[in-house]
C-alpha cells in the first residue's frame, strides 16, 4: 500500500510540475521504464532513485513520502 501511495504522489508533484514521464526520466537519469514502474506502485524506488525524483521535482524526499515535510 505504501508503494501505492508514494507512486500517487510521485505522479502528482510530475504533473503540477507540468513534466512527462520521459522529461522527468531524462531530468533524473532514470530510465523511463523504472519511472512508470514506480508510477504504477510496481516497484519500491531506492533511496538514489527517490532523491534524484525530488530534486528534479524541486521537493524534499521527505515531502515526496508525505512525511510532514
Amino acid at each position: 500500500m505504501e508503494n501505492v501511495h508514494l507512486a500517487q504522489r510521485i505522479r502528482a508533484f510530475r504533473k503540477l510540475k507540468g513534466y512527462t514521464q520521459a522529461q522527468l526520466a531524462a531530468e533524473t537519469g532514470i530510465s523511463l521504464a523504472v519511472l512508470g514502474a514506480v508510477e504504477r506502485g510496481n516497484r519500491r524506488p531506492e533511496d538514489q532513485i527517490l532523491t534524484k525524483i525530488a530534486e528534479a521535482l524541486g521537493i524534499s524526499v521527505a515531502e515526496l513520502k508525505d512525511q510532514n515535510a
